[in-house]
């Protein structure tokens, strides 16, 4: 937590202008976030790299350095994204990172969705699929998360690298899973081989849901502004940006997210080969679900259905990995 005075002072260092007003933002676990008001009128947001000795898993290292690169690479591909302001790491005085973004206008698409008409939601979700084909057409050299060390020189050794570090973290934190860890890691290595289609490393979100999209509402009908939260961002299969917007249902070709996809170019074939990764990656994205509780600690009753969830899907999940 930083005072109103430390606030200002990072302020001036950042961007040369002294803080007004400063609003706490509580919605996220990993980082800090406020919203400042500066003495020369601009609104910004600033997010702060947490303590080193915050308990996180594995591959939650350096995350504000992974969304300073993302927001570096995706911008230019014309995805709507905040604009990045200034980025300061192995800060002297912080003794971390932080990043300072231009404030949003919109609202996060969570928030606005019980007032959304059904087409509107159905174009919104349209439009995040050409958005999405553009993020995903940003390619690397290599496969897996930007910093941390889980990499690989082909998505399959990244992908596996991943999942072991996951079930590694449920050990260290002594979260139950559904299935014991062992034979959960069977399964996936026994169903790996259809990762080895994949050929390039693309630039993969990971967590868009509707909270890391923003809405432009009012007159007209509602648009996106922008996609936030990039921190959680890897290096493989396009394909696995489609687990998130469908979690804990499936993916077919009536969804208007596929449509718009394939409108900006995207390329999706929902053959058998294909819906084997994606529920590799569902088991993925489960797992994480599940294990973060364990640094978390979230509270019971909003985490006790998640967790439900998360068990059931994971084992759906796993039945068609087998």
């Amino acid at each position: 937590m930083l005072s109103p005075g430390a606030l200002d002072a990072l302020a001036r260092r950042a961007v040369g202008a002294g803080v007004t007003r400063s609003r706490e933002l509580a919605d996220g676990y990993a980082n800090a976030v406020w919203h400042l008001t500066l003495d020369d009128g601009r609104e910004l947001v600033l997010k702060l790299s947490p303590p080193p000795e915050l308990e996180q898993l594995t591959y939650e290292r350096d995350l504000l350095r992974t969304e300073a690169l993302v927001y570096r690479l995706c911008g230019p591909a014309g995805v709507p994204v905040p604009a990045l302001i200034h980025a300061g790491f192995d800060d002297p005085v912080l003794g971390g990172d932080y990043l300072v973004f231009a404030a949003l206008d919109g609202v996060p698409w969570n928030q606005a969705a019980s007032s959304l008409k059904e087409a509107d939601s159905r174009a919104l979700r349209r439009e995040l699929g050409r958005h999405l084909a553009r993020f995903n057409a940003v390619t690397g050299e290599t496969y897996g998360y930007p910093h941390g060390g889980l990499t690989g020189a082909t998505w399959r050794e990244a992908f596996l690298t991943m999942i072991d570090a996951v079930l590694r973290d449920a050990a260290r934190y002594a979260m139950p899973l559904p299935l014991p860890a062992s034979e959960i890691a069977a399964v996936v290595r026994a169903a790996s081989g259809v990762l080895d289609e994949v050929r390039t490393p693309s630039l993969v979100h990971f967590d868009i849901w509707p909270g890391n999209v923003f809405l432009t509402v009012g007159d007209g009908p509602p648009r996106i502004e922008a996609i936030i939260d990039h921190e959680r961002a890897f290096w493989g299969d396009p394909l696995a940006d489609f687990v998130t917007p469908t979690i804990f249902g499936e993916l077919d070709e009536s969804d208007e997210l596929v449509t718009g996809y394939r409108e900006a170019g995207g390329q999706l074939d929902l053959t058998p080969s294909a819906m084997a990764r994606l529920a590799l990656y569902r088991v993925y994205l489960y797992l994480i679900l599940l294990v973060e509780n364990g640094p978390r600690q979230y509270p019971e009753e909003d985490y006790a259905p998640i967790r439900e969830r998360a068990s059931t899907t994971l084992l759906r999940a796993l039945d068609a990995v087998r």
